[in-house]
């Protein structure tokens, strides 16, 4: 026999933000968010000014987007402000791959 406690207003509360923060990834996710597209914490220079602060961090998480395109061994990610399209920089590498 499996005890269940009562559903208090705490646990309600914390489902309710463990369900907000997935909808949040989902959505991130969806619209190509930096944070959900790998871009490790040095990258994240988004200013280009050598350092990289707490605030271009807190752009991954909402404005800035990544387009990532592969041209045969070339794999190309072009970051760019969702606002206003403008590109911040384009990351470009090329993949050889055993055949």
């Amino acid at each position: 026999m499996i005890l269940r406690g009562k559903f208090t207003r705490r646990r309600k509360a914390l489902l309710a933000l463990v369900l907000l923060m997935l909808a949040y990834l989902a959505y991130a996710w969806f619209a190509g968010l930096a944070i959900t597209k790998g871009v490790e914490q040095k990258d994240m220079d988004w200013n280009a000014d050598g350092t990289v602060t707490r605030d271009e961090i807190l752009q991954a998480f909402y404005a800035v987007g990544v387009s990532e395109t592969k041209e045969g061994n070339r794999e190309c990610r072009t970051f760019l402000w969702r606002k206003s399209g403008e590109q911040i920089r384009v990351d470009c590498r090329t993949v050889f791959q055993a055949e």
